[in-house]
């Protein structure tokens, strides 16, 4: 992990106390506490609940730790684990907002989000603090995607 990424990773989960970790700034979000419970039990979490843990996850751990708590999910290797952080840093993919992960979630036996009639469950954006480089960058994209509709 380079520097400035591991910079980041941190800056996203410091809440003041010392003693916070990133899977405790993980677990204030219900929905990335399931995933991690899921995995805990060694549950299947699905293709897209791998997908989107990992779009969240990398911006509070090491793609080390990541890769550790993906091979949980009893039907997924290191290897696996090791090549979806990568891909998914490769193509830097933001979170999901809520609605993609409602959409993933309907194609999956395992819910992604575990009350997907709270309007909150599963909106990582309002529950979760991340970089601000992350924000930085999702701006500069809609900017981007409406300067492209407009010359469309």
């Amino acid at each position: 992990m380079s520097k400035q990424r591991e910079t980041q990773t941190m800056e996203a989960h410091v809440s003041g106390d010392p003693e916070t970790t990133g899977i405790d700034a993980l677990r204030e979000d219900a929905m990335m506490r399931h995933l991690l419970d899921s995995l805990d039990a060694g549950k299947d979490i699905g293709h897209y609940g791998r997908l989107v843990f990992t779009m969240i996850a990398r911006h509070f751990l090491p793609d080390d730790q990541v890769i550790a708590e993906l091979t949980r999910d009893r039907d997924f290797s290191e290897e696996q684990a090791r090549h979806m952080v990568h891909q998914v840093a490769a193509r830097d993919y933001s979170p999901p907002r809520r609605e993609r992960i409602l959409q993933w979630h309907a194609e999956q036996d395992l819910p992604i989000v575990p009350n997907a009639d709270d309007p909150d469950c599963g909106n990582v954006y309002k529950t979760l603090r991340f970089p601000k480089g992350l924000y930085e960058h999702i701006e500069e994209y809609q900017e981007a995607k409406t300067e492209a509709a407009e010359h469309a």
